[in-house]
């Protein structure tokens, strides 16, 4: 059973986080996963989880490539790998339109290609390989100024087509969001197929979780965040939940803002709620399909339910 702890970029409270990430440690769980919005930086953020845990692996996850050069991607990894003692794993995502026009302020223009280009510079740079120039190629190309990390994991979150063959081609792990279990079953099989046996692909994901005694309680939490993230955080979510079969459900929940019981295969499908015992159940189906079993955790949570969610989920 192996477990982690993932926040999303809407959990600003940065004193519940470390909180969290403590917690998490304590108990057990493999990695504790940060993502990256319009709030906190992750990449600072990670370097104070480094210094309040002793064993968790700590994930960047996600980190946008339109929000740093590869350059400076590979020199946070870089850093963070040392900081860390080794326990980082940098993840890479193509992020959204709305995230990279309405906050980086650039076109949202080919973004497999992007993640591909990004992923493959970073990977050079902490190689020990120097910068691929193009903006300069009269330049003097440099090589990152640390010892070269060649072991240092990166994941990629892919959901489509072509950002998925970007995971088959050049990531150590993937993480998929709002993929079914079947589907993620379907794909890794067939991701792995691409890949020589001395590459093994760890598959990281899991549902948005929440334990409340009060199952009333817990499935307004679960229903909240999914609302959000299919009804207002632009089109990409809603369109691979779609895709799966699922868009009249999809067309409930951005029609209501919220998810009706006409809609509740969305909430089987992408969470996990209720009491401790029926969430630990409901984990246990995430186990059976992927590597590492992710319990994300809704953002705005009040403190109980946070280490009522983390100690539940906790690998045993």
């Amino acid at each position: 059973m192996r477990r982690g702890v993932a926040v999303t970029p809407m959990e600003i409270r940065r004193d519940v986080i470390v909180r969290a990430a403590v917690l998490a440690d304590q108990l057990g769980y493999e990695s504790f996963a940060v993502a990256e919005g319009w709030g906190l930086d992750a990449t600072v953020l990670l370097a104070e989880l480094a210094s309040v845990t002793r064993r968790i692996t700590l994930s960047a996850s996600i980190l946008s490539v339109w929000g740093r050069s590869p350059a400076t991607i590979a020199m946070s990894a870089a850093t963070l790998h040392q900081v860390t003692g080794g326990r980082f794993i940098l993840g890479l995502g193509a992020s959204t339109p709305q995230l990279v026009e309405g906050w980086h302020d650039m076109a949202y223009e080919r973004p497999a290609d992007r993640l591909r280009e990004v992923t493959a510079r970073v990977r050079a740079l902490i190689n020990g390989e120097r910068v691929t120039l193009s903006a300069a190629p009269g330049a003097r190309a440099l090589r990152l100024g640390q010892p070269p990390v060649p072991e240092l994991p990166i994941w990629v979150a892919a959901s489509g087509e072509r950002t998925i063959q970007v995971v088959a081609d050049l990531a150590d792990g993937w993480c998929p969001l709002y993929l079914r279990r079947d589907r993620i079953r379907e794909l890794a099989a067939g991701i792995a197929g691409q890949r020589p046996p001395t590459r093994p692909l760890t598959v990281a994901a899991g549902p948005f979780t929440v334990v409340d005694p009060d199952i009333t309680v817990a499935r307004a939490a679960a229903a909240h965040c999914t609302a959000t993230y299919l009804g207002a955080m632009g089109d990409i979510y809603p369109r691979v939940v779609a895709d799966q079969g699922l868009g009249a459900q999809v067309d409930l929940v951005r029609a209501s803002r919220t998810v009706p019981p006409d809609a509740q295969i969305l909430l089987d499908e992408f969470t996990a709620y209720g009491s401790a015992e029926a969430v630990q159940e409901q984990l246990e189906e995430w186990d059976k399909t992927v590597d590492v079993t992710s319990v994300g955790l809704p953002p705005g949570l009040p403190w109980p339910q946070i280490e009522a969610t983390i100690r539940a989920g906790a690998p045993r």
